[in-house]
């Protein structure tokens, strides 16, 4: 029971938290929360629309952290030394991981749709809420990305969706193994790479996850999830974008276009169509049109006709930090791209290669770990993803506090990546690689700004877009 209960989100504006914060209060809640973002006076105007949304927000010493009744919400990440941890001990207040309040509301809902995977989560799951809410299913999104279609002047986060509806949407997440939380009715796994954890470790939590659903959406175009189909057997819809693959929902004649793509999807049942419809997407890229096949999948696993659904896509806007055009200054592009793991940044290289020009990447690690886990795969993604004249930038990864191991640089991963005949340099932070973007910038070029786990990237963004503008103006 939500209602009436006193939360307190530790990192309220953390891409996981500020969305099930907003579920929480709109189910009657009562709201507070701290940030370290708050405290460094990082992305304020985030914090500005928590205000408006009434939540009480607070220095992250403890301050707030008060009374026996508040209920102290968390990451699996955070540590023990973080002050409203320590006072949430001190003063007897419970203490719940963000993933065991997710997975409670999530599992209560009669229309449990888990989406998961290691790439496309938050598309997928953006595409599946426009879908049913277009349907006027009503549903509940909870999102780790602001979802377009669903930003308005007053809700300009907006990560989430409170509906009335019997559906509730979710990305569910593997990297903190919390998935095995999660007991879905449909459950949505796009694809299966090396991320956070081992695939030996991947393979257990993914396969535990869709055996609890009753009916699951799997991509055939992905080794593990079709290894996984094919220990599923019944109740799943499958779908592929290649060629000669047999799936429930296929993808042919796709089209792209740079900014967007177009196709028909197939629907079959005994290797015989059934029928087939035309849709056009406002986002780019072949990742996308596998998105939205799952996006499908989901929503005809809930009741919603193929027809329904292709039409509320070609009205489908997109999420924020999605290889979303900043803007354009003197013939120079500049794009906003959440890609921070190998196959990511593989899919947003592969479509921005469709089309001419020289790329200027600056890629942030969203984190040391992940770099040292990932060491090789990102040199030889970037060997195999950058063009011969593009030039690949790399700050130090993201940190913003805590204990962590940095054996592993961003110098080590250009080293690899020069060393494969691409261009590549580490530089001693974020402003550098600026500096040199604003340097190199021509008519024609194409400037990607990837990472995640850090908000500002967007302001940097929109900074080197108006630098670009004065020096080439």
């Amino acid at each position: 029971m939500i209602k009436g209960r006193s939360y307190f989100f530790c990192g309220v504006g953390g891409s996981g938290m500020l969305p099930l914060a907003l579920i929480v209060q709109a189910k009657g809640g009562q709201v507070e929360g701290s940030d370290r973002a708050l405290d460094q006076g990082r992305t304020p105007e985030k914090f500005d629309f928590l205000r408006r949304q009434g939540f009480g927000l607070h220095p992250q010493d403890g301050s707030g952290v008060t009374r026996a009744d508040q209920i102290v919400v968390a990451t699996g990440a955070i540590e023990d030394t973080v002050p409203d941890v320590k006072a949430a001990r001190e003063v007897g207040a419970t203490i719940v991981l963000r993933a065991e309040l997710l997975a409670e509301l999530f599992n209560a809902a009669p229309v449990a749709i888990g989406v998961a995977g290691t790439s496309g989560k938050s598309t997928t799951t953006g595409m599946i809420g426009w879908i049913l809410h277009t349907a006027g299913r009503d549903p509940t999104v909870m999102n780790g990305a602001v979802m377009k279609n669903f930003v308005t002047a007053d809700a300009p986060f907006a990560s989430a969706l409170v509906g009335k509806g019997d559906a509730f949407v979710s990305e569910v997440d593997e990297s903190d193994g919390s998935i095995a939380r999660y007991s879905p009715r449909i459950a949505v796994v796009n694809n299966i790479s090396l991320d956070h954890k081992s695939m030996e470790e991947l393979r257990v939590l993914f396969g535990d996850f869709v055996a609890k659903a009753q009916t699951v959406v799997l991509n055939l175009d992905n080794e593990e999830t079709r290894r996984l189909s094919a220990e599923r057997g019944a109740a799943q819809i499958t779908f592929s974008v290649e060629d000669g693959v047999e799936a429930d929902l296929r993808a042919v004649e796709i089209e792209p276009e740079p900014a967007g793509v177009s196709f028909f999807v197939v629907h079959t049942s005994d290797g015989a169509e059934v029928e087939r419809a035309l849709v056009w997407l406002g986002v780019p890229g072949l990742h996308n049109v596998s998105n939205a096949l799952a996006a499908i999948g989901a929503a005809m696993a809930a009741g919603v006709s193929l027809n329904e659904a292709t039409l509320a896509l070609a009205t489908f806007s997109g999420i924020k930090r999605r290889l979303e055009v900043v803007g354009e200054a003197a013939g120079v592009t500049v794009l906003d791209d959440f890609a921070h793991n190998p196959d990511k940044i593989a899919a947003t290289l592969r479509t921005l290669h469709a089309f001419p020009g020289r790329l200027l990447v600056m890629f942030q690690p969203h984190g040391f770990g992940p770099l040292r886990l990932m060491r090789q795969a990102f040199i030889d993604g970037f060997v195999e993803a950058l063009g011969p004249n593009d030039l690949l930038l790399m700050p130090e990864p993201v940190y913003f506090g805590g204990t962590t191991d940095r054996s592993v640089s961003s110098g080590d991963i250009t080293a690899g990546i020069k060393a494969g005949g691409r261009h590549a340099l580490a530089l001693e932070d974020r402003a550098a690689c600026g500096d040199r973007l604003v340097e190199l910038a021509r008519p024609g070029d194409r400037l990607v700004v990837m990472g995640a786990r850090d908000d500002t990237l967007s302001t940097f963004a929109a900074e080197v877009l108006a630098r670009v503008g004065e020096r080439l103006s």
